[in-house]
């Protein structure tokens, strides 16, 4: 199966770490999980109109990626898909500080949200976060100490609850933890919890973001696997930032800008929206809206005050994610 072929590619990538190609002609992009096939497309689109320019990938969970570089990991871009790992290398002195402003949007060239995927016929029933703390219904995502799109989804669920019981702490921390007592097994990172649900067959349902969803059902089939997305869901950008210290050391500066920015082209929106996420420019977003069911999405700003407090109040060392944890 192709999708799960690729990890030997992303892994020789990953290996091949600071030791990859000096050249200022080749560039590696240190990626998220699941965002293998989307990168493969994109990469091959650029290097049809670059010749002689390649790109070497690299995929794990973004917090991983980030250490990785900061140990490093000679990453000449990143492609996250989550703020605080970027900012993680801002404070080692990796990144600028004032990466978000090098590209549009926020440096998020396409956004996605957390999703449900359920079996056929979708058995158990499962329409929303309500569902996922019955004692019937066994829940797959990574753990959201090394993956990005786990973070996501225990966010995503923690807003569902604030709504729910009217910002009730107590309430809403037994909600979340409900649900991950529901998961049998935390992988480490979102494509190996896809792993565990569409090829180990556990679990009823899977929780990760909406594009790698739709990518599963279009692979195996809709006669094996249902999208459902949520009620409410929060906005989950993939921030993008060049590398400073590297790309200045190998003098891979310019490639690493106009790689980065044919993702906003109408060329790179486009892969992007066949590969399922939702994209910002214009003409190819209603190209595509069809496809892209409707939902409320909160975001982290919004509900949780920004990524400062997010990462001081849920993900520092003895947080909430950290107490919860504590208490499975």
């Amino acid at each position: 199966m192709k999708r799960f072929l690729i990890i030997g590619a992303a892994l020789a990538g990953l290996l091949a770490g600071p030791a990859h190609a000096q050249s200022p002609d080749k560039i590696l992009n240190a990626s998220y999980d699941i965002a293998r096939e989307l990168f493969a497309a994109l990469n091959e689109a650029y290097v049809a109109k670059n010749p002689g320019k390649s790109i070497d990938q690299s995929h794990a969970g973004t917090s991983r990626q980030a250490r990785a570089i900061v140990e490093g990991l000679e990453a000449d871009v990143v492609t996250f898909n989550q703020v605080t790992d970027i900012d993680f290398l801002v404070r080692n002195g990796f990144v600028t500080d004032d990466w978000q402003a090098d590209f549009p949007n926020q440096a998020s060239p396409f956004y996605s949200l957390p999703s449900f995927l359920v079996r056929a016929g979708n058995p158990k029933n499962v329409k929303d976060w309500d569902d996922l703390v019955r004692d019937d219904v066994k829940v797959i995502f990574p753990n959201p100490k090394t993956s990005g799109n786990a973070r996501y989804t225990y966010l995503a669920a923690t807003a569902y609850a604030k709504e729910k019981f009217n910002d009730d702490q107590e309430k809403v921390s037994e909600f979340v933890a409900k649900i991950f007592d529901n998961v049998p097994v935390f992988d480490t990172g979102g494509r190996a919890a896809t792993t565990t649900f569409v090829e180990r067959e556990i679990g009823d349902v899977l929780i990760t973001f909406e594009a790698e969803t739709r990518g599963i059902a279009k692979e195996f089939g809709t006669d094996k696997f249902e999208l459902v997305v949520p009620s409410v869901s929060l906005l989950a950008e993939f921030p993008v930032a060049i590398v400073d210290r590297v790309v200045d050391k190998r003098g891979s500066r310019d490639f690493a800008k106009s790689y980065l920015e044919f993702l906003y082209t109408p060329e790179g929106q486009t892969i992007a929206a066949e590969y399922g996420h939702r994209v910002h420019e214009p003409e190819v977003a209603a190209k595509y809206k069809d496809q892209f069911p409707e939902v409320r999405l909160a975001t982290v700003e919004d509900v949780f005050g920004g990524w400062p407090k997010v990462q001081e109040e849920h993900f520092a060392s003895g947080a909430l994610l950290d107490k919860l944890y504590g208490n499975r």
